[in-house]
């Protein structure tokens, strides 16, 4: 029976042992043993061993073998993903429970920690997972601000400007015109925050679906135009609400289905008669991935009917359009290109066509990389703002944007 720690001699004032070593030895050879038939201490918790190995001051050899056996009982102590990660000495299976025992066994790959503050806004999980918050370490929580649209202010200059807007409304046609200028600021501001999440039943767990509220707002504004006190040509108004239900579902090449989804928007440039637009949608949309190179989104909608004495621009989704699709290229973490095209899907043949390109501002060159973005676009077509819904003009613009969600 081994002697107990308490019961060996101090050092002496010289700071040596006394000539106990041997027996010291004797009495630490049955720790390991000891060690396997107690309860493991916590891992913050050092044992006994250890001191009384330090206590073997004189005696280099002596204070070696006590070492290297306290080293061996803390590998029987490791943490469970370690044990399971290091075969038991010889390939045997470690002492101190059966297989599958919490103490040697990891935790399974599937479960991951809570889901975090910033999961929407890390980048290792693709741009639509992130962006719709479509599984549980993508989730940034409840009524908190997200950008939606990009946040832009930028310079624009366009091949002509509607100085005297007109609608198939003669209510709705401006009696005379103003002199606009087709170089201007335009200035956008997009949010929105998640209401509620849950819902309805997800096959995977991991999922999530959510409910939404967005708003955007959009300025034109004559800052060249001294000569008429600099106004805002126009501004958009859009509040809308979407449900986005979340999916899993490998496609042929890489492709993954994501999500789909419903909404109901309402847009209007909050003028009154004659330069008064407005219209009400709901619409479908759904959303494809290839990893986080490759994205098409798509939605399609119907107008809902007004009255005609209520309705400003009669025939509006004859030129803006009924359908949607936006392809989305990520060359790299800091560049993405989008193309979207707007369709009539009708005889005319209207809708447009923009091409957008944003640059991350903010390398490890010159300063940490950053939300800000150089914003670069081409617009083609009808509907760059509902002022100008009848009427087809290219516009191109150059400014910055911030990008968070």
């Amino acid at each position: 029976m081994p002697r107990p720690p308490s019961a060996l001699h101090p050092r002496s004032r010289a700071g040596r042992a006394r000539p106990l070593s041997a027996l010291l030895l004797a009495a630490l050879l049955p720790l390991p043993a000891l060690a396997r038939q107690a309860a493991p201490a916590p891992a913050t918790e050092a044992g006994p061993g250890w001191r009384q190995c330090a206590a073997l001051g004189g005696d280099d050899s002596a204070r070696l073998a006590c070492f290297d056996q306290w080293a061996g009982q803390q590998v029987w102590r490791a943490p469970a993903a370690s044990a399971s990660a290091l075969p038991a000495e010889g390939g045997a299976r470690p002492e101190g429970g059966p297989a599958g025992s919490a103490a040697v066994q990891a935790a399974p790959a599937h479960v991951r920690a809570e889901p975090t503050e910033d999961g929407c806004r890390d980048d290792t999980y693709s741009t639509l997972s992130r962006f719709w918050e479509l599984d549980e370490d993508t989730d940034c929580g409840l009524l908190r601000f997200r950008g939606y649209r990009p946040m832009t202010v930028s310079v624009v200059a366009s091949s002509s400007v509607n100085r005297q807007p007109t609608s198939d409304n003669q209510d709705n046609t401006a009696q005379r015109p103003v002199d606009y200028r087709r170089s201007e600021m335009r200035m956008q501001l997009s949010v929105r925050t998640k209401l509620a999440s849950g819902l309805l039943p997800v096959a995977d767990p991991r999922l999530r679906d959510s409910l939404w509220f967005g708003y955007t707002q959009q300025s034109y504004w004559q800052l060249f135009s001294s000569q008429i006190s600099r106004p805002f040509r126009n501004t958009d108004h859009e509040p809308e609400i979407m449900y986005v239900y979340p999916t899993d579902a490998a496609l042929p090449w890489g492709w993954r289905w994501r999500y789909s989804g419903i909404g109901l928007v309402h847009q209007s440039n909050g003028q009154s008669d004659p330069l008064s637009r407005s219209w009400n949608r709901a619409y479908l949309m759904t959303g494809f991935e290839q990893g986080d190179r490759f994205s098409v989104t798509a939605r399609v909608w119907k107008r809902l009917r007004e009255s005609a004495d209520r309705d400003d621009n009669p025939g509006i989704s004859n030129y803006i359009g009924r359908a949607e699709l936006s392809l989305g290229w990520n060359p790299d973490r800091d560049n993405r290109l989008t193309l979207t095209t707007r369709h009539a899907l009708a005889g005319s043949g209207r809708g447009s066509v923009r091409l957008d390109w944003l640059h991350t501002l903010g390398t490890h060159l010159v300063g940490p990389r950053s939300n800000l973005r150089l914003h670069t676009q081409l617009f083609s077509g009808y509907g760059d703002s509902l002022i100008d819904y009848n009427r087809r003009r290219t516009v191109f613009s150059v400014g910055v944007s911030l990008v968070d969600f």
